[in-house]
Order: C-alpha cells, then sequence, then structure tokens
C-alpha cells in the first residue's frame, strides 16, 4: 500500500514538473484517481516541502489552487553530479583561466555535435527537419532533461526540456546554454531557426526552443 501511495506521489512531481502549476482536479483527472485523494498527497509533499500553491481568482466562483513544485524538489530529479563538475570549472579556470574553459566547453560541443548527427543517422537514416527535433528530444530524454516537442499553430515545433541534469552547473558557467543552443542550430542546420524562448536560468520553470523553417523572402 505505502509504495502504491508513494508510486502516485511520484506521478504528481512528474507532471508539475513537465506541465507546470496544476489544479488537484487537473492532476485527479490525469492520474485516474480523485480529486480527494490527489489532494490528501498534494498536502503530504506540501508537509515535505516538495510543492506549494499559489491562489488564482477566477471570474466565477472561488480561488483556486495551483500547485507547483519547490525548489527542494529539484532533488527528486537528476542533477548529473552537478557538485563535481562545477569543482572542475572552478580548477579548469585557476588553472587556465577564463579563455581555458571557453575552449573546454567548445571541445565538449562539438564532440556533442558529432555524436548526436551519428545517433540521430542511426534512429532515422534519412529525416525532415521535423522528425530531427524529435530526435532530438529522444536524445535529449535519455540524458535526464525530460524532453518533448510541442506542436503550434503556425507549423514551428517548442522543443521543451522539463528538467536540466546540469541546472547547477549551468548556473555557475552560463556559457554551458549557450553552447547547447549552438548545438541546436548545428544539428537542425541553416535551413531552419532555433531560438530559445524559455530558459531556466532566467526564472523560467524549464528551457524551450522553438524551431521552424527558415521564411524564404520575397525578391522586390
Amino acid at each position: 500500500m505505502e509504495d502504491e501511495k508513494q508510486k502516485v506521489k511520484d506521478q504528481i512531481l512528474q507532471l508539475l514538473k513537465r506541465q507546470g502549476a496544476q489544479t488537484a482536479a487537473a492532476l485527479a483527472a490525469q492520474l485516474q484517481i480523485s480529486p480527494m485523494a490527489v489532494r490528501q498527497h498534494l498536502q503530504q509533499l506540501q508537509a515535505g516541502e516538495w510543492v506549494t500553491y499559489q491562489e488564482e481568482r477566477r471570474p466565477i466562483g472561488r480561488p483556486v489552487k495551483l500547485w507547483q513544485l519547490t525548489a527542494r524538489s529539484l532533488e527528486r530529479f537528476p542533477n548529473s553530479h552537478a557538485d563535481l563538475i562545477v569543482d572542475l570549472f572552478h580548477g579548469t579556470i585557476a588553472r587556465f583561466g577564463v579563455e581555458g574553459l571557453e575552449q573546454l566547453i567548445s571541445d565538449r560541443s562539438h564532440r556533442q555535435i558529432e555524436t548526436y548527427r551519428a545517433r540521430l543517422l542511426e534512429l532515422m537514416p534519412i529525416a525532415d527537419w521535423k522528425q530531427t527535433v524529435a530526435g532530438i528530444a529522444q536524445l535529449r530524454t535519455q540524458e535526464g532533461y525530460m524532453a518533448e516537442v510541442i506542436e503550434q499553430a503556425d507549423g514551428t515545433l517548442l522543443l521543451v526540456e522539463n528538467h536540466c541534469p546540469i541546472c547547477i552547473a549551468a548556473h555557475h558557467c552560463p556559457q554551458l546554454c549557450s553552447a547547447e543552443l549552438e548545438t541546436f542550430r548545428a544539428i537542425c542546420g541553416t535551413t531552419v531557426t532555433v531560438e530559445r524562448v524559455e530558459h531556466l536560468l532566467s526564472g523560467d520553470r524549464r528551457c524551450a526552443y522553438r524551431i521552424g523553417p527558415v521564411l524564404s523572402q520575397s525578391m522586390g
């Protein structure tokens, strides 16, 4: 019984991580259990400081509680040995200076691009840009980023990373985020634009990239 309760709590945390703030009723509908049961789990998670809520006023009726993750909840998701990475960054700067760190990140980015290209070729030998983005999301999910692709009304795609396993390291070394953006651009090619529209380090709850084909300009 306790294992089943813990499983539901983990599912709630996963939903809040992927989808952002939710009402108890919305969570209950997705988990196919009663709202009362969800509220009990949320109260227990709140007592453990894993979740909190904000009240949102609606035009009709009482305010609703929108439940969301706390900063402590990051402990429940992998961080890819963040402390070790931060120590290595500081050591690199002390030994080789900022230029040495930038070269290290650049070398890592080039290797990552080569690795992604090879793995994407295995996944889909012939791919259009949308398939490429889907492949990137699959690879990033395997690395712990909880990535997904959301198609937009204008035909572009939103590549979303619901978790950053190197978030702590990125706070100490923002160049990692710049390298990530350039990696996606290199993989998608020159016929596709990649723009970061949400950024964890800017206070957003996730990182997201709008990706779409380059619009051809009409000749005057």
